[in-house]
């Protein structure tokens, strides 16, 4: 059974150090992982005087949403949270009201910051707003990374120190989605 996997990457920069840390974990998925790349830099401010007419970027991510078995949210911390382009994409995926697009969708978060505690506290407030989204959350390991200009090399690839850590990372939420697709389905 193939399982896909919807990325989305909270942080819109063209040169974005959370992109290449998703796309070097990607690289590290079981062969039956399908990864597929969500933008949310196209998506209108959300204001639910729109719930009724949603745009045509708004209803293409729901539809990428709504066709995976799983979310993978890779993101930065800005201020203390998370980026406001997230926090965007998160309510267009929720409205409107009955039709939760994120429901039920197995979740894993990383994300790598320059900052000393990386993401920590905007993975904190991203499992807040998750849980009212009733999605089920892979929790260990956790993945606060402080960005280090070698913790990607040009290939695409986790420096040596980083590559154990990050392929126990994917192969446990692998299993974190089975299992939690087999469940649902059983």
């Amino acid at each position: 059974m193939t399982y896909r996997i919807a990325t989305i990457i909270g942080s819109l920069r063209a040169d974005s150090i959370n992109r290449r840390v998703a796309d070097a974990l990607i690289r590290l998925a079981p062969s039956n992982f399908d990864f597929i790349d969500v933008s949310i830099g196209d998506l209108p401010l959300y204001n639910q005087d729109d719930d009724a007419n949603q745009s045509a970027a708004v209803l293409r991510m729901k539809a990428a949403i709504e066709s995976s078995g799983g979310v993978l949210f890779v993101t930065p911390e800005y201020n203390r949270s998370i980026p406001g382009a997230l926090k965007n994409a998160l309510d267009h995926g929720s409205r409107p009201y009955g039709n939760n697009s994120w429901s039920g969708r197995p979740a894993g978060i990383v994300g790598v910051s320059p900052g000393g505690t990386g993401t920590a506290i905007a993975q904190q407030h991203l499992r807040s707003v998750l849980t009212f989204f009733d999605m089920p959350m892979f929790g260990q390991p956790e993945t606060y990374i402080q960005w280090q200009a070698d913790l990607v090399n040009e290939d695409g690839i986790f420096a040596d120190g980083s590559q154990a850590f990050f392929q126990n990372w994917m192969n446990t939420f692998s299993t974190f989605v089975t299992r939690n697709l087999v469940h649902q389905k059983g």
